[in-house]
């Protein structure tokens, strides 16, 4: 009995292919929409991709026809939907951006704008990668934000900028930090003066300011001797931007000895 079971499922899916293949091939385009809304729906009954990737196939062969027609709407959302559903975030983004242009009227365009940010969200690399995706993604979230402020997933778009802002945020610094262990220190300098000015709020705001100090203490006594006197005075008050926030802390003991040897040189140059 279960083997008889299992025959007749075996010849239920070849019939289901066979079918399938047909509908491809046929030049009418009813039996295409009739068979993608079905594979689609059972993509969403099951979860399960293989039905998503039929039904892109035949909404690929049907849309230029549907262009402009009622259901040309429909086709259009289950379309971009099944490529978001499925993982393919590069393609979604676009057509979902792409459906919410063409039927601005539409229901599902708050939906749309929302997948089609989230798609950029979900594209977006680690921190130490280039950040362009990221961007896209923050600024198609505000977009949405701005346009649905009372939108179901306004607090959902809240919190995928937040994560996605401490990318960008962690990306600066790293880019700053990189200058200061390659000995860069001017270009160290000048990008931990700029995360500072961009990111007030930073966890790592007395790192920036305290490798910003450094940088300046290091390139002044490595400096031939005509640019010392006014590197040294620079990175004076570089320790005092510092120290005037961060006292008492385990950086803060490293940037008093610093400041401690500028202030011998300094004296030593005035004496000669």
């Amino acid at each position: 009995m279960k083997r008889l079971i299992v025959l007749l499922i075996i010849a239920l899916g070849f019939t289901s292919c066979s079918e399938y293949q047909k509908v491809l091939k046929e030049k009418e385009i009813l039996p295409k929409y009739e068979l993608s809304n079905e594979f689609y729906e059972k993509g969403i009954e099951t979860g399960k991709n293989k039905y998503f990737r039929k039904a892109i196939r035949l909404f690929d062969q049907i849309l230029p026809q549907y262009k402009g027609k009622p259901s040309g709407e429909k086709v259009s959302y289950m379309n971009a939907n099944a490529h978001y559903l499925v993982g393919d975030y590069f393609l979604s983004g676009y057509l979902f951006e792409r459906f919410s242009k063409s039927y601005p009227n539409s229901e599902k365009v708050e939906e749309a704008f929302f997948k089609s940010a989230k798609s950029y969200y979900e594209v977006s690399p680690i921190y130490s990668k280039d950040q362009e995706d990221t961007r896209t993604a923050i600024s198609k979230l505000q977009f949405y934000i701005n346009t649905y402020p009372d939108g179901e997933h306004f607090v959902s778009a809240n919190e995928m900028i937040q994560e996605l802002s401490i990318k960008i945020e962690m990306k600066f610094y790293e880019i700053a930090k990189q200058y200061h262990h390659t000995e860069r220190y001017k270009a160290a300098i000048q990008s931990f003066d700029n995360f500072i000015l961009k990111f007030p709020g930073s966890k790592y705001r007395e790192k920036a300011f305290f490798y910003k100090f450094e940088s300046a203490y290091i390139l002044a006594i490595n400096s031939i001797s005509s640019l010392v006197p006014e590197r040294l005075a620079e990175a004076k008050i570089y320790y005092e931007d510092y120290i005037k926030y961060f006292s008492g802390t385990e950086l803060s003991e490293q940037a008093k000895i610093y400041a401690t040897d500028i202030e011998e040189r300094t004296n030593t140059l005035t004496e000669l």
